[in-house]
């Protein structure tokens, strides 16, 4: 099955929130190697301001898969995720993600673009929290190989 064209232009909604933990932000800083004391202890976060650790920028990741996911899952879509290579990631934060967030993610399929057998995706995740804050735009390109 090729990629669906008409994907361009879709909406898939909000799903389940995603709670913030406090370790899962420990967590993937310690992955990531963000070594900033806001990212571990409340108390150096609460100093710049906020209510609890501060996530690294690219914690939004973890959302906008989520809400990638749909997308790929949608049996429409004509997507095989064995075939897909993650191309482009790239994020606008209107504001931090910290500990406590309830965040949720509507994803916009933006363009599909046919490259020989395969395509282009490029999704847009609006990532806000359950009470309609905006937190973050995370924009990724999805690379679909054909099968030849």
């Amino acid at each position: 099955m090729s990629i669906n064209p008409e994907l361009a232009g879709r909406v898939y909604p909000a799903g389940e929130p995603y709670v913030v933990g406090r370790e899962k932000i420990r967590e993937f800083a310690t992955a990531t190697q963000a070594q900033h004391p806001a990212h571990f202890d409340v108390g150096a976060a609460a100093r710049l301001g906020y209510a609890d650790v501060v996530a690294p920028p690219t914690f939004a990741v973890i959302i906008a898969q989520r809400a990638d996911a749909q997308l790929i899952a949608d049996p429409a879509s004509g997507i095989d995720f064995t075939r897909v290579v993650h191309a482009d990631q790239r994020f606008t934060h209107h504001r931090p993600i910290v500990g406590g967030d309830e965040l949720v993610a509507e994803l916009h399929v933006d363009k599909v673009r046919q490259m020989g057998s395969g395509a282009m995706i490029t999704t847009r995740a609006e990532i806000s929290t359950t009470g309609g804050t905006a937190v973050a735009t995370a924009v990724s390109s999805l690379l679909v190989r054909g099968e030849d």
